[in-house]
């Protein structure tokens, strides 16, 4: 019978095939159990702040932009009772109140009763002295003590020299 000699062969191959498959599945390591969804809390601390701005050393660029250094030094009141200081990179363009910042800046207090520390990051932009886009988020992680896992976004008004905030954050729950 032509194929009859190939038929075994055939068999045994398929059943090797089968059996490693089975012996690759049952090795496989087992995927780790998905991490427990934390209860967490999401609310908003509203408050004033007064800020002190002091030169830094000033960049060396001078042609088409004029970059420069400050340092920051914030006091809050409100939801976020505490201090922050940081540091401030910006230029401005030959244009008149057309510019760009970033700044990192420590928070230390107590945000609606939870003492630590946390970090927020700002990013705005200016044009002809219109306030263009202007992002302050808290650094992922970086919260210390009773704000650990703290995220949220910093919202800043300012009404003639009067400075307002709102943080909406989320944390987890009390243990």
């Amino acid at each position: 019978m032509p194929g009859f000699r190939s038929r075994p062969l055939f068999l045994w191959a398929w059943a090797l095939g089968l059996a490693w498959s089975l012996g690759a599945q049952s090795a496989a390591p087992v995927p780790p159990t998905p991490p427990k969804k934390e209860a967490r809390m999401t609310a908003r601390a509203e408050g004033s702040f007064e800020v002190k701005l002091a030169p830094l050393t000033e960049g060396t660029r001078k042609e088409a932009w004029a970059p420069g250094r400050m340092s920051i030094d914030k006091q809050f009141t409100g939801g976020l009772e505490g201090t922050s200081q940081g540091e401030m990179a910006m230029a401005g363009t030959e244009v008149q109140g057309s510019a760009g910042y970033t700044a990192i800046e420590k928070v230390t207090g107590k945000l609606h009763g939870r003492t630590g520390t946390f970090l927020l990051q700002h990013f705005a932009v200016m044009a002809r002295g219109v306030p263009g886009e202007w992002i302050i988020l808290v650094i992922p992680d970086s919260g210390t003590g009773e704000l650990k896992g703290l995220t949220g976004r910093l919202t800043i008004t300012i009404t003639g020299k009067e400075h307002a905030y709102a943080l909406d954050y989320s944390l987890p729950e009390k243990p």
